[in-house]
């Protein structure tokens, strides 16, 4: 299925090859994941079907073992990949022209006589973007994982400790439950400190009677989850409870109007409108939220410019926030799944 509309996309637009270059991409199309770094590390889908996947000779059979039935070219770190392949002339090229290097767009027009030049990213996007059953399966058990990791954190807080040493337990934490790696970098926020959406932790000291901002995720079976969740550390001020309030009527009200056919940038208006309305409209400087899948941030954007729908199996965070500087930084987001009839929260921890 997946392999059929890169083809259909082909021939309807008269291209002869496709040339796929994102790993998560590769991977999505082959079973293989590689970090290639600056070796070349490439899926060639040509018109017809034909599939050859460029590889380090180091990998060729770790791509076997992964499943892939197509040609593996694998070449040494002193060889050209494009030398050790027929001479082919493929006159209409499909790229990824986001992902692809122009030094790589030269070396294949070279190998390929490529004489045209198309876009594939819209194609891939799409394809990703719907998740089937098993997908949804295995991001509903990354975000568990995401749960328990809030749990971790929150059962660490103590008067006096650093945001490193809670942020340290959470991820040993993790391990020893069987999860390798985060899906980016954890992020743990002490009061004030929270007020930066992207802020670093460090050695800021956890105070009675301030939130503690949890900002993480897990990559499970090679999808990821993303969660935020801000708790109270004893009784915070009551200008910080409002805000708290506030984000929180946000985030249940976006998500209560996400089924399939509403339009996303209603879905960013809803939460936008309630914080504007309630005076902090200058305090969400950031979109709603984002797809997610094998990508923490992947398609679609949730955000006003999006005039898009959501369709079933799409998978979304919705993470609105209020950010003031000096008094306290609140964020709370959920893991999403579109579904028939309307929405799935799989994100459980309390909030």
């Amino acid at each position: 299925m997946k392999h059929n509309e890169i083809t259909s996309f082909l021939n309807d637009h008269h291209a002869d090859a496709a040339w796929i270059t994102t790993p998560l991409n590769v991977y999505y199309l082959t079973g293989y994941l590689s970090e290639p770094h600056e070796r070349l590390f490439s899926l060639l889908i040509t018109k017809d079907g034909e599939e050859t996947l460029f590889c380090p000779k180091m990998e060729v059979q770790e791509a076997k073992n992964a499943g892939f039935k197509g040609n593996i070219v694998g070449y040494l770190d002193t060889e050209s990949a494009f030398d050790l392949i027929e001479q082919r002339t493929y006159k209409t090229f499909a790229i990824e022209s986001e992902h692809l290097s122009v030094k790589r767009l030269r070396e294949i027009e070279h190998a390929f006589n490529v004489e045209k030049i198309l876009d594939i990213d819209q194609v891939l996007k799409d394809l990703r973007n719907v998740k089937t059953t098993d997908e949804i399966n295995t991001l509903h058990e990354a975000a568990k994982y995401a749960d328990l990791a809030i749990q971790a954190g929150v059962e660490k807080l103590t008067e006096g400790i650093t945001e490193i040493e809670v942020l340290n337990h959470i991820e040993t934490t993790m391990k020893q439950h069987g999860i390798s790696k985060m899906s980016f970098d954890t992020m743990v926020l002490f009061g004030d400190h929270a007020a930066a959406p992207h802020g670093t932790p460090g050695d800021r000291k956890l105070q009675k009677d301030e939130y503690v901002l949890f900002d993480l995720g897990v990559i499970y079976k090679g999808y990821c989850s993303d969660i935020t969740r801000t708790i109270p550390f004893g009784n915070p001020s009551d200008k910080a409870k409002e805000i708290y309030n506030i984000v929180l009527d946000a985030n249940k009200q976006a998500i209560a109007m996400i089924k399939p056919g509403a339009k996303i940038s209603d879905c960013d208006k809803v939460a936008r409108d309630i914080i504007s309305n309630a005076g902090y409209g200058d305090f969400f400087p950031h979109r709603l939220g984002h797809g997610l899948g094998l990508s923490v941030h992947e398609f679609p954007d949730i955000s006003s410019s999006n005039q898009d729908e959501f369709k079933e199996g799409m998978v979304l965070t919705v993470e609105p926030g209020i950010y003031v500087p000096d008094v306290a930084g609140v964020r709370i987001e959920d893991d999403i799944v579109v579904t028939q009839e309307g929405h799935k929260i799989l994100t459980g921890y309390e909030k």
